[in-house]
């Protein structure tokens, strides 16, 4: 084969790092663009964050704004000057006022570290520690605590348990089985259990005798929980040799058990989201606004950028490049905002029904028809509705919420996903709770209304809902 040369013509898009940035800032959400901001503010010293929430701005338009750097606070050199101490006097320490308090008596401006919530090994160790027990019972109960789950159950069995110990110890069965009950009558009630049937049993046991209905509760948790989950209520009767009456009460007895003893130490940490949009009505007119706690507010350091004006040589291309970098990203993230606004206010404009009247309200909407409103590709509407919340006086949503499949109705028109939903649950809420409504009933019921949807369809929805069965559902 011969080789040459030839010149060829193509196209060929290219993303600019500008562009690529507007791209990447548009789809993180607001917590991970303040941490992206933060990287950038270590990087970068021509751009700093405007710490005076005072003269935060009230719309994307006054996002930037080049002032004199912030002043450090008097507040820091108080403190500063307040942790200077007495080196030669070591006595002096002994006698220093605890922190947070002032020698007058009165609180200090400083803020206090709240005391940690001790976790459920910590609670059950501080019991036993009380308890007059041997060394060995002692030590065998602390054992079978760091065995529990976080939910306080024993999931391992008591012969595992004891295989996994050393045969010089000599621990006997037996000897977890005595440890076993005294972690069992530990507070809270249940813990140690290792079953579900046996932490409900743990827990009634442990209410008064005069409890009514105590003995039939105990009896189900006991032997024929599987019954009255599957809500066999006439065999469960049979079996109790009890009437409705006592087996509604029993039945209510136990379910205001706590299944899950250990669960209330869990450090599970709070996720608080802060909403980008808030929508009120103003005049009858449903408007949505840019939240200003969760505008990052931006600017030039305008020392740096005096000294850059002033001295324009070769050892200040550095700079020259950083500033152009702070200003590519103070646009992009006004620019972020006013997108976020515009899909927001499109959507609000859709979505007025459901501002008034709720989820039965809800229209069908696409990312399509957004896009083709405001003239912007669909991925970018996708990527603007992703972990992005709106304020609303029905809630907090996220964008997406607002988006959803149709079902058609008998006129010819659509129902949304959503709305569907909302009536599913409004029917199962009013349903006869003898005689819960079946998916096929639940379908013919919905198709009376004109919105025609298989049983199927319903299951599907009712199973987003967490709504359980007919048959779970049926009651005394």
């Amino acid at each position: 084969m011969k080789h040459s040369l030839q010149l060829r013509l193509s196209q060929h898009l290219t993303l600019t790092p500008q562009l690529q940035q507007s791209i990447r800032l548009l789809q993180l959400s607001t917590l991970e663009l303040n941490q992206e901001l933060e990287r950038i503010l270590q990087e970068n010293p021509l751009l700093e964050r405007e710490d005076d929430a005072r003269e935060a701005p009230a719309s994307a338009e006054t996002v930037v704004r080049t002032a004199e750097t912030a002043p450090v606070p008097e507040a820091a050199e108080s403190d500063a000057s307040a942790a200077e101490t007495d080196g030669g006097e070591a006595a002096a320490l002994d006698d220093a006022p605890l922190p947070g308090f002032r020698d007058d008596g009165e609180e200090s401006e400083q803020q206090q570290i709240a005391a940690e919530a001790p976790t459920l090994r910590a609670h059950l160790l501080s019991q036993i520690s009380l308890k007059n027990l041997s060394a060995r019972d002692h030590q065998l109960v602390a054992l079978l605590i760091d065995s529990l789950d976080d939910e306080g159950y024993l999931t391992q069995s008591l012969e595992e348990i004891a295989a996994l110990l050393p045969a010089e110890l000599e621990v006997d069965l037996d000897e977890l089985q005595i440890a076993l009950k005294h972690l069992q009558h530990l507070d809270p009630a249940g813990v140690g259990a290792r079953s579900l049937g046996e932490c409900l049993a743990l827990q009634l046991a442990a209410l008064p005798r005069d409890t009514p209905h105590r003995a039939e509760a105990l009896e189900t948790a006991k032997n024929h929980l599987e019954t009255l989950a599957a809500r066999d209520f006439t065999r469960l009767k049979k079996l109790l040799r009890c009437d409705d009456a006592a087996l509604r009460a029993a039945q209510k007895l136990i379910t205001r058990l706590n299944p899950r003893p250990g669960r209330n130490f869990a450090s599970d940490e709070t996720r608080y989201v802060v909403s980008d949009v808030i929508v009120k009505k103003v005049k009858g007119v449903w408007l949505s606004s840019l939240n200003p706690d969760a505008m990052p507010r931006l600017r030039i350091n305008r020392l740096y950028a005096e000294i850059l004006q002033r001295n324009r040589n070769a050892g200040s291309q550095q700079l020259a490049s950083q500033l152009q970098e702070a200003k590519w990203l103070i646009k992009n993230v006004q620019q972020r905002f006013e997108t976020i606004l515009r899909v927001s206010q499109a959507i609000v404009d859709r979505q007025r029904n459901f501002l008034e009247h709720g989820e039965v309200a809800m229209r069908p909407l696409v990312l399509r028809e957004i896009a083709d409103t405001l003239d912007l590709h669909e991925s970018t509407v996708s990527r603007v509705t992703t972990q992005k919340y709106m304020h609303t006086p029905r809630g907090i949503f996220e964008l997406k919420y607002f988006f959803g499949s149709h079902v058609t109705t008998e006129a010819g028109g659509a129902a949304s996903s959503t709305a569907i939903r909302a009536l599913i649950k409004q029917l199962v809420a009013a349903e006869n709770a003898r005689r819960p409504l079946s998916d096929g009933q639940i379908s013919e019921i919905l198709s009376q209304q004109g919105i025609m949807i298989a049983r199927r369809t319903v299951a599907k929805y009712r199973e987003t809902l967490q709504i359980l069965p007919a048959n779970l559902r049926k009651s005394l």
